[in-house]
Order: C-alpha cells, then structure tokens, then sequence
C-alpha cells in the first residue's frame, strides 16, 4: 500500500514528537521525583526537629514533665497531622495526641485510595513510627515517638504540586501534539506541492507533451534543482524530438534523390531509350557511392551510441600528421580552384589515437571545403599553448549564421545555408568529430560569421601514457 508525502511526513513528524515528548516526560519526571523526594524528607526532618525541640524547651522551663503545657504539642500535631507521643524517663506516657488523628487519617488513606498510592516512589497509605530520645541539660528526660501515614510526610501543598505538575505534563504534551500536527501538516505540504507540480510534468511529458514545463516556487535547494532537471530534461526531449522529425524528412529527402536517379536510367534502360554505356553507367556508380556513404555514416554513429569509445593511443608526431593530412587533401582542394595552406610548429608530439586523430582533421578539412566560395582558402595552424594544445582551421567560406553555433555540434543539425548549399551530408561529421576529441580528453568549439568565414578551434591537452 502506497502511502501519500504528506501522510508519511506527518506521521513522521508526530511520532518524533510523541517520542520527544515521552523521552523528555521520563527524564523530567525522574529528575524531579528525586529531588521533591529529598525535600520532602528534608521538610519532616525539620518537622521532627522542630517538635523535639518544642518538648525539651517546655521540659526545661518547668523542671520535670508534670506541669508541661499539652495545649501548644496538641496544635502543633494537629497542624502538622502528627501523632505525637511522650514518654518521660520511667517509660511512663506524659503526653498523646490520641486515636483521633489515626482514625482520621485512616478515613483519609480509604477516601484517596489508589490516587495517593506510590506517588514518586513513597507509598501513601503507609503508616510509620520513629522513636527519639529527649535530653535536657545532657540528661536523659524520656523518648517522644512520632508517627505519621503518607499524608503528614506529604503534605496537601505537596500533593496539590504534584497534581498541578502531572496536569501540566499532560496539557504541554496534548499542546505540543497539536502544534506538531499543525506543523507538519504545513511543512509537509510545502514539501509535497512542488513534487506533486513536477510529478504531474513528468507524466505529461510521458503522455507526449513536451511543452510543458515544471514552474515551481520553492526555497528548497534539492526540490529547485529537480525541478530545472525536468524541464532541461523536457528541452531536450523536445530538441532531439526536433532532430528525430528533422532526420527522417533530410533521410528521405536524400535517399530519394538517388533512388530516383538509379529508377530513371533503369526504366530508361528496360524501354530502349538508352543504350548503356560507360558515362551512363559511372552515374549509377556516382549514386550508389552516395548511398553508401550514407550508410557509413549511419554506421559510425551507432559506434556513437556505445557506452565507452575505445581509444588505441600511441606517441605521435603531430607536427608531422597534420603536414601529411594536408598534403593529402590539397589535390582535392586544387582540384576547385581552392588553396589549402599550413602554419605548423614543428616537432609537437601528443598522445593520440592516430586513426581517430585523422578523421577528426578529415571531417574538418571536408566539412571546410564543402563551404568554401570561389577563391576560397583553409588554414591549418597547429601550437603550444600552455599546458594544451591548439588546432585551428580557418575559412573564408559561407559561415555559420550565429542562431546555428549552439547546435553545429548535435546528430544529424544542418544549418539551412549548408542546406540549400546541396553538399550531400548527414549531419553527423561534426558530431562524430566532437566524440573523438572529447574522447582524448579535449574540446572543440567555433567561432563564425555568414559570409566572413568560420575557425573551427581544437583544444588537447599535452597527454602522457
């Protein structure tokens, strides 16, 4: 049974109250106890004191016990519900306060009952005698016992504290639960809006609603960053969502173009129009190296998708590559009236994985010559910076319009002037390019302008085996 955040957090929070409340109950009635104990024992010590003190002075002043005034022991018993009885040095009783306050106090104990039983450890109901002896003047004058139930060791004032105490124990606790409940049911709620509001995003985005977005006010940290999570995971939903509808309709778009080509000749071919020859023929080659191409590159971005990109790294010359990569472009380049130069430093050497370190300088310089205007030129600068390496190819080509520049990097983007160029790609190559350097442990960004030209700029760092 699933149980809702709020009920979860308010059960929580009333039973750590409760626990508190039991805990601090136990600790305070102990402490308390103890001590109200030992005053208690120390205000019938003063009692008893007081009452042999009163009976050796009234001893002292009339000599002998004979001509003693009972009247002022009888108060004083009455007043402090003691029985009190003297007894002179002969074992001969001079004094009893009498069975009055026995009887009275053992109708007391029966009214009580239960109530007055036990209360911080002292058994209420108890009756209890203590002998002393009497002394004046150093000489022995006689004993006085001294007895007393539960209720002259305590008193009214005591019991009446203990009740307030114990009421006030039971109003704070019902107090303190009711405070908690209120407040957790308020902190629960807090809690528990905002992860509802983001719950409900999460299903609409699930239901194929990526527009929505989790607009959540909290000063909660976690909560906040959850909620920003949700809607850049719903951004980005929506862009791949994008690219996915964008890649199907540039795949169609240019898998037919090929197709329809290679259907033409053959139906051309199947109704005698033309004769096959070798021209006709190398187009069909023409358009199946395109298919195939295609098929490439849809395979080098399932390499993508594999968890870790293995990397075979050697000590290499980088210096050198880059010199042989140009020079093996450069037919290509002249080929269309384009110049490829190189601003090389010499002798840098990385470690690199040099399959991968050629694709990323072919896809570059490809990609650059795919965008050149006439008279175009690329550069290839390589340095030391630091602690890092930098490439650099430049061109003068179309550019890249700066609402493109955040997305050149993304599976299968193509800005729309590399579009309406007609170059053929998928847009993966930079995608694949971007992999591989991030596998080295480096980072490569551009920097364009439409129509100026674009820097594609490579950043390695000097790596050791």
């Amino acid at each position: 049974m699933k149980i809702s955040l709020v009920k979860k957090l308010t059960i929580g929070f009333l039973l750590t109250i409760l626990a508190s409340i039991l805990i601090t109950s136990l600790i305070s009635n102990y402490s308390v106890g103890t001590e109200f104990k030992k005053y208690l024992v120390d205000e019938h010590k003063v009692k008893v004191d007081n009452i042999i003190k009163l009976v050796e002075d009234l001893y002292i002043s009339k000599g002998s016990f004979s001509n003693i005034d009972t009247d002022e022991i009888q108060r004083y018993a009455e007043m402090q519900e003691l029985y009190i009885e003297i007894k002179d040095s002969e074992n001969k009783t001079i004094y009893s306060s009498g069975s009055s306050y026995l009887q009275h106090n053992s109708m007391m104990q029966d009214m009580m009952g239960p109530m007055m039983h036990n209360i911080y450890g002292m058994n209420m109901g108890e009756y209890t005698e203590n002998k002393y002896p009497l002394a004046a003047d150093g000489k022995n004058a006689g004993n006085i016992t001294i007895g007393y139930f539960g209720t002259s060791y305590m008193s009214s004032g005591s019991i009446t504290f203990i009740r307030i105490l114990n009421q006030s124990l039971v109003l704070s606790a019902l107090a303190a639960l009711l405070f908690g409940l209120i407040v957790s049911i308020i902190f629960s709620r807090q809690f528990s809006k905002p992860l509802i509001k983001i719950t409900a995003t999460a299903n609409q985005m699930r239901d194929g609603n990526l527009n929505v977005r989790a607009d959540v006010k909290t000063n909660t940290k976690e909560i906040y960053q959850l909620s920003n999570s949700i809607n850049y995971l719903a951004d980005t939903l929506k862009s791949q969502e994008m690219l996915r509808k964008r890649l199907s309709s540039d795949m169609a778009h240019e898998l037919r173009t090929p197709l329809t080509t290679l259907k033409t000749h053959i139906e051309a071919f199947m109704d005698g129009v033309w004769e096959p020859t070798p021209e006709r023929f190398a187009v069909f080659h023409e358009e199946i190296e395109r298919l195939t191409k295609m098929v490439d590159n849809l395979r080098n971005l399932a390499k993508l998708e594999e968890a870790n990109l293995k990397l075979n790294i050697i000590e290499l010359d980088l210096s050198s590559e880059i010199e042989k990569i140009v020079d093996t472009f450069k037919p290509l380049y002249l080929k269309s009236d384009y110049q490829l130069r190189s601003s090389i430093v010499p002798d840098i050497r990385a470690f690199v994985d040099k399959d991968k370190f050629k694709q990323i300088m072919a896809n570059l310089l490809t990609n650059s010559y795919k965008h050149l205007k006439s008279n175009g030129v690329v550069e290839v600068v390589l340095m030391k910076e630091k602690h890092k390496l930098l490439i650099k190819v430049i061109d003068n080509g179309l550019g890249i319009p700066e609402e493109d520049l955040p997305h050149i990097f993304e599976r299968f983007y193509r800005s729309d002037l590399s579009r309406s160029k007609g170059t053929g790609g998928s847009g993966i190559g930079l995608t694949i390019t971007k992999a591989f350097v991030e596998a080295h442990g480096g980072r490569i960004y551009v920097e364009s302008k439409v129509n100026e030209g674009t820097t594609f700029i490579i950043e390695l760092p000097v790596m050791h085996p």
